[in-house]
């Protein structure tokens, strides 16, 4: 037993001898590579995120909800998806280096470092602060604009406008923030208080942020959310004008893009569509 033991000991120290420097130096990469892998990553990956049918329902309520003792709204036969971008790396939902490397390669996800996300030294509690904060201006602007507008159009949309006074609206999702919501937010209160069936049964997707003026605004991450769009059905996708160098050569195979800068031009590519008449539509342009 002894001279077994004692001769694998030799053959291990005669192992070991035979190794090169290389080998070892080899070794000592592979596990210091191991090592800055699992460590925390400085980046935040991107990725397509669940979509919203404006139209539909959250956990039983309704995602825009009208309320007042004279007005009256309208079911669609199709859906208003608004698109969402997933983070990771953001405060309070870190990834490691691994993590940061496969996104790299992966032509479905988005990576840059954490400054260009975040501010340096912001908490998790102040990022999702903001966040929601986004989300409710979003949802408010949109409330306000969208009432504006078919009052303002009642006669074109078939709306009495005097049945609007005291109209309230609730808006309501789960896990979702950001304010790039506000024209699908705005499209589909208008879709809500019109009779016409606008969307014509279609699934349409859109981004952009609205303001008081019925301007749409850029936002990030559009080739995300159009691959977001294109998983979830959508055949149709309202792009904000300013994002158009973005889009341009990055729309999935099936999905057709429409450039729009104001609320008026979404919304009447919204009926186009609806009516069999979106070829026509404009295209975002290099």
């Amino acid at each position: 037993m002894f001279v077994d033991m004692f001769a694998r000991c030799k053959c291990l120290k005669h192992y070991v001898a035979s190794r090169s420097p290389q080998y070892f130096a080899g070794a000592v990469a592979v596990m210091l590579a191991i090592v800055v892998l699992v460590l925390p990553s400085a980046y935040v990956i991107e990725m397509p995120g669940p979509t919203q049918d404006v139209l539909g329902k959250v956990d039983g309520d309704d995602v825009i909800a009208v309320s007042g003792t004279q007005v009256r709204t309208y079911k669609d036969s199709g859906k208003l998806l608004l698109v969402t971008v997933s983070a990771s790396g953001v405060p309070g939902y870190p990834i490691v280096n691994a993590q940061a490397v496969w996104a790299w390669v992966n032509p479905h996800m988005e990576i840059m470092p954490r400054e260009a996300v975040v501010p340096v030294g912001q908490t998790a509690d102040e990022y999702q602060q903001k966040v929601d904060s986004d989300m409710s201006g979003s949802q408010d602007e949109a409330s306000s604009v969208g009432l504006k507008y078919v009052k303002n159009h009642a006669s074109e949309l078939g709306v009495d406008a005097s049945l609007l006074q005291g109209a309230h609206v609730a808006m309501h999702v789960d896990k979702i923030g950001g304010p790039s919501a506000g024209m699908m937010y705005t499209l589909g209160l208008i879709d809500k208080l019109t009779a016409a069936n606008e969307s014509g049964g279609q699934t349409i997707a859109g981004t952009g942020t609205i303001n008081a003026k019925g301007k749409v605004g850029k936002i990030g991450g559009i080739r995300l959310k159009m691959l977001g769009a294109k998983r979830d059905g959508a055949t149709w996708f309202l792009a904000p004008k300013d994002n158009c160098s973005e889009v341009v050569g990055h729309v999935p195979q099936g999905l057709r893009d429409v450039k729009v800068a104001t609320l008026d031009e979404a919304y009447q590519a919204l009926v186009a569509i609806g009516k069999g008449q979106g070829d026509q539509l404009p295209h975002c342009t290099a």
